[in-house]
């Protein structure tokens, strides 16, 4: 009698190690993950942050004004190239 519930309780011990194992498993997996996962918001971060200090300078400012507005300083000249359809 003695000895089957000492095997009772060696099963349930193992059988609740195997558990915590592959739990332990599905979390180094998940944290991996997670790790990754930082690391490209990270970089993601510090990207905004220099594109945030760009934003606040003069050459941002001359950048958009030619790209979108066209415009040019006075020292400069718009060359546009001819359409070929013409």
């Amino acid at each position: 009698m003695v000895l089957m519930v000492v095997l009772t309780v060696i099963v349930a011990c193992g059988v609740k190690s195997y558990s915590l194992h592959r739990q332990s498993r599905e979390l180094a997996i998940t944290e991996s993950q997670l790790e990754a996962q930082l690391k490209t918001e990270m970089l993601r971060t510090e990207d905004l942050e220099n594109r945030e200090k760009y934003m606040k300078t003069k050459k941002y400012i001359e950048d958009e004004a030619k790209n979108k507005l066209g415009l040019v300083n006075k020292d400069e000249y718009l060359i546009k190239p001819k359409d070929i359809d013409e």
